[in-house]
């Protein structure tokens, strides 16, 4: 979904919370963090690094007060901002009693779309969305499921559109980068190797692109193509 453009609004509890997070960025998409705390109290503590690289490429949200400690009540009602905040909200796992379902019924009641990923009928974390999807929800068993029911592929034909527009403009060198770059990041000695430009007039090219909205640095060296 990030790759697609999609921004992911997750919680950034532990597990698939955390996973989502992770995902959106690795692959130089853009994600969303909604505490149950203030935003200068990290929960859990081990995703402080986490939180830091969310900063970089997309916020982190809370309804909460600086130095606000994470509270059991706040994580459901903080769950009305990331469902508000989405297109839809897919739920992956859940028990019949949890935060995920909370999620899809506040989804229901501001007319968001809810998807679901149907599981093991023997399995307890399973019965939540396998309840959803008996309710109504839109099975989802690839991407391709979420992105034609929220008519993403029109949001991809406009970028693309606009890139093609974009390129013509280029100098050579620029067109020669650009086309070297990936939705997966790719670190700048690559770019080096593989476009047989020195490093410096690289770096250059990259500065230009980025100006022009059509490359982004990542940490680490890392590009990406941003369109």
């Amino acid at each position: 979904l990030a790759r697609e453009g999609v921004t992911i609004v997750r919680g950034m509890a532990r597990g698939i919370d955390t996973a989502a997070h992770e995902g959106a960025l690795e692959t130089g998409g853009r994600t969303m963090a909604i505490l149950g705390s203030g935003v200068d109290v990290i929960y859990p503590p081990e995703n402080k690094k986490l939180v830091e690289e969310i900063i970089k490429k997309g916020a982190v949200i809370s309804e909460y007060p600086l130095g606000t400690r994470p509270d059991a009540p706040h994580f459901p009602q903080r769950n009305r901002i990331i469902s508000g905040l989405a297109k839809g909200v897919l739920v992956v796992e859940a028990p019949l009693k949890s935060g995920a379902l909370i999620t899809a019924n506040f989804a229901l009641e501001q007319g968001r779309d809810v998807f679901a990923v149907p599981g093991n009928i023997t399995n307890p974390n399973a019965q939540g969305v396998n309840r959803l999807i008996k309710e109504g929800a839109k099975l989802v068993e690839c991407v391709e499921d979420i992105l034609e029911e929220l008519d993403f592929s029109l949001l991809n034909k406009e970028k693309k559109k606009t890139l093609d527009e974009e390129i013509p403009s280029l100098f050579s060198e620029e067109r020669k980068v650009l086309e070297l770059l990936e939705e997966e990041p790719l670190h700048i000695d690559s770019l080096v190797s593989r476009s047989g430009l020195p490093a410096s007039k690289v770096g250059g090219l990259l500065m230009k692109l980025q100006l022009k909205g059509l490359a982004r640095e990542l940490p680490g060296k890392l590009f990406v193509r941003d369109r």
